[in-house]
């Protein structure tokens, strides 16, 4: 093979290294795509997909194929705890508590004004193939499966990386100015002496993909993931459906996790684990196919550093989480979006390099958030079982008998059931976390502040507060073009290009971006929005009442939709102004 020449070189295929490459491509910058591994996933592994992730997907071109793919709405509506699935008791199966989930699915009205995306669920071994063959169409020859990096070496211009084609054993050199290492943290990271920190071992969880017909027993068609307590074993499993032709109760395939302790030894030997499945489920053998096992422990971590010269990492490379929330994955296509529209406007020279700086500054306090908020929502379930009592040291019958105080008629044990649904009640931080995961607020030297207060917020966990505040996401509001046809802010917002948007007298703002913009090249679109007059019309007021200006005044939005700036009003020299702002947020 011959060597290549590229600007930006990816290590690594899963969601945050395909994401990356088609975010690029988008925006017109060349990369190259490396990965050891022969395929995309073979493990189910994430699923849910949230708002803000699928923005980023709209972005790549491929939200709409997997919305198509995705369970529907409303059977991703809620989540239930039950006690055990089947079996020869009339108690199994029985559900103990039910909770909205995802903004019932996406339906309820916070949710709805966040955005105009809904959440989807597609597990990653389904929706890795969407994203590679999207990947490939935007970078013909340049995603390249089980091709490895074998060495890495850089210097003040670039790195230099060897990369070895598996299939035949040929090595070839990369030459790039940016390498975006995406791999989980097995090798870039260490090559360039990037530590990840935080707990580990928090317990051990085995998985199993595999096919059954469960519509008889897993009845509840709007419940996306269910909890259960397995008295049985007197540990807990978690039972998600996989579809993927139908979903809820008629889907053909799931994943079953069994939570076992840290020093459980039963977990690492596959006859024992089997045997766990077919008592958890209450299947037979005939009644089900294993499609794969794996293990992995719960830990939550994050990396000491972000960038380290000319390479960067993102994903499960820069954090990694426990899967209750669902913020692994997405927050490593956040990773992404943040991190490569600065890459592109430093290759483009609108920027100077100390812009990547600020990917580190902004990503990883909010990485640390999720992995917290990720642990903190394990700790809540291991709490919750916890009250059944009983446990694996226990006998069937105590643990039975623990379990039943939750629905027993006996005026003793209801201080017990109001403390079981009062922590089951507290797992809303995990179910209904829109403030987590829509509004998280960036602040480093890529944001100018205006001096305004952030908006006083009595739950950042699950209340998210739309502001145009620089920091802060782009709020959602209905829009209507000219023509009357319906659009929203979040879409005005092209590939790798800042949007001014000023109010209805806000001309002066609109002039002095199209006379930069003109002058220099930058990629700088403006708009105006106002209730009778603009180049959009904002017939709620939606918009006006999150813009935090006067009709004079505008806010620039980056192109990875977040406020970078804004302006109470009108100015004296509107293009100084402006001038002066984009040169603060590009390091120039």
């Amino acid at each position: 093979m011959n060597d290549i020449d590229v600007p930006v070189l990816i290590v690594g295929g899963g969601g945050a290294g395909l994401t990356a490459s088609m975010l690029l491509s988008r925006m017109g910058i060349e990369s190259l795509l490396v990965t050891a591994w022969p395929s995309t996933s073979v493990l189910p592994k994430a699923h849910v997909l949230n708002q803000r992730a699928m923005e980023i997907m709209r972005d790549a071109g491929v939200a709409d194929t997997i919305y198509a793919a995705s369970a529907p709405a409303e059977q991703m509506s809620h989540t239930a705890w039950y006690v055990g699935l089947a079996g020869d008791q009339e108690d199994y199966g029985r559900r103990v508590a039910r909770m909205e989930a995802w903004g019932a699915g996406g339906h309820s009205p916070e949710w709805l004004a966040a955005s105009p995306e809904r959440q989807a669920n597609l597990p990653q071994i389904r929706l890795e193939p969407v994203l590679r063959t999207r990947a490939e169409e935007l970078a013909t020859g340049r995603v390249r499966f089980h091709h490895e990096l074998t060495a890495l070496a850089q210097d003040d211009e670039g790195v230099t990386a060897a990369v070895t084609d598996r299939e035949t054993g040929e090595t070839y050199r990369v030459r790039a100015r940016y390498l975006l290492g995406c791999d989980g943290g097995r090798t870039v990271g260490p090559a360039v002496g990037i530590v990840q920190e935080g707990v580990r071992n928090l317990a051990r969880v085995v998985s199993f993909h595999l096919s059954a017909d469960l519509s008889q027993v897993a009845t509840d068609p709007d419940v996306l993931i269910r909890w259960l307590w397995l008295p049985d074993l007197g540990i807990p499993g978690v039972l998600v459906p996989m579809g993927p032709d139908h979903w809820g109760p008629e889907s053909e395939e799931w994943v079953f996790h069994l939570n076992y302790g840290p020093d459980d030894g039963r977990a690492l030997d596959d006859e024992s684990v089997l045997a766990d499945l077919r008592t958890g489920l209450g299947l037979s053998e005939e009644d089900l196919t294993v499609h794969m096992i794996s293990r992995w422990t719960l830990e939550g971590v994050v990396a000491d550093r972000y960038r380290v010269g000319r390479v960067l990492i993102a994903g499960d490379a820069a954090h990694r989480h426990p899967p209750t929330g669902g913020l692994g994955l997405t927050s490593a296509m956040h990773d992404v979006q943040n991190l490569t529209w600065k890459l592109a406007a430093v290759l483009n020279g609108h920027a100077d390099d100390t812009l990547l700086d600020s990917y580190e500054a902004e990503r990883r306090p909010v990485d640390a958030t999720n992995v917290q908020r990720s642990l903190e929502n394990a700790m809540n379930h291991i709490a919750i079982n916890a009250l059944f009592g009983g446990g694996p040291g226990a006998d069937e019958e105590e643990n039975w008998r623990q379990a039943r105080r939750l629905w027993s008629e006996d005026p003793a044990d209801g201080d017990f059931r109001r403390t079981f649904l009062a922590a089951v009640a507290a797992q809303s931080m995990e179910f209904n976390e829109l403030g987590v995961e829509f509004g998280y607020t960036y602040e480093s030297a890529a944001v100018v502040p205006d001096g305004t207060p952030a908006p006083e917020n009595p739950d950042p966990v699950r209340i998210y507060q739309p502001a145009a505040r620089p920091g802060h996401p782009l709020p959602h509001a209905w829009l209507e073009d000219l023509d009357g046809h319906r659009v929203a802010p979040a879409r005005l917002v092209r590939p790798g290009r800042f949007l001014l948007i000023a109010g209805e007298d806000g001309q002066a703002w609109c002039e002095a971006a199209e006379k930069i913009a003109a002058e220099s090249g930058l990629p700088l679109d403006a708009i105006r929005i106002g209730h009778v007059d603009g180049d959009y019309r904002d017939p709620r007021s939606t918009w006006t009442a999150a813009r935090g200006h006067t009709p004079q005044g505008a806010v620039l939005v980056r192109p990875d939709r977040f406020i970078g700036w804004r302006a109470q009003g009108a100015a004296t020299d509107p293009v100084a102004e402006l001038t002066t702002a984009l040169d603060s947020l590009l390091a120039r």
